[in-house]
């Protein structure tokens, strides 16, 4: 093939690419607690909420997943100004992060919430526990519990498509590559250093997973 790797250029900005890392890192950690809160109490309302409410959700959840990120993104930097609200890219792109895994995460805790026999809450309710913590105790937790490994799946998932966001120039990793890649002119390189990071990011995702994996639910495996 003749050609000659030379990796010396893109080391030389391990700096920016450890910042653009941290960013991808700080956006995904966000996008995450702030989109299973969306999902948590989407699912609630898609559950057992009144009948408008489930067909806002319904909409909301069939928008987001049939319609690609990317678009999402640019609704959201480029059409919200338009409506007077004008984000940051960074800022843009955590909202547009969070809306999209919320919808995904929406239909994981659904089915999970589904898998609770209505026998349970039935038997929470007859013990004198509020309709609150029968939700909290009865059914959400065993729910994240069946659903815990699809929705960590999704989060890794999401990580990895936060790479779309540097379509608008929001500084994660990605776009710091493409920065160090049309200053070197060494892609091959510049995008293997990248390749090599995203995936030890993901095995690091996965690793957290597991240890609050075990944190939260290992009562299940001691019984």
């Amino acid at each position: 093939m003749g050609y000659s790797f030379q990796f010396g250029p893109v080391f030389e900005q391990t700096d920016a690419l450890l910042a653009g890392a941290w960013l991808t890192v700080q956006l995904s950690i966000g996008a995450m607690v702030l989109g299973l809160a969306v999902a948590i109490l989407c699912a609630l309302g898609r559950t057992s909420g009144p009948k408008p409410v489930r067909w806002l959700i319904t909409a909301y959840v069939e928008v987001v997943r049939n319609t690609p990120f990317l678009v999402q993104i640019f609704l959201v930097f480029f059409g919200l100004p338009a409506a007077g609200i004008r984000l940051s890219p960074d800022m843009a792109a955590l909202f547009a992060m969070v809306v999209n895994v919320g919808a995904y995460a929406t239909e994981i805790i659904r089915a999970g919430i589904e898998s609770i026999h209505k026998g349970q809450i039935e038997a929470g309710l007859a013990l004198g526990l509020k309709r609150l913590q029968v939700f909290r105790y009865v059914v959400l937790k065993p729910a994240l519990r069946t659903v815990y490994p699809a929705l960590t799946s999704q989060f890794i998932l999401l990580m990895l498509g936060s790479s779309v966001v540097s379509a608008i120039s929001a500084e994660e990793l990605t776009s710091i590559a493409n920065n160090i890649q049309s200053q070197t002119f060494r892609s091959f390189e510049v995008y293997i250093v990248v390749t090599v990071i995203y995936l030890g990011l993901a095995l690091a995702f996965s690793a957290a997973f597991a240890a609050i994996q075990r944190v939260a639910f290992g009562y299940a495996d001691r019984r």
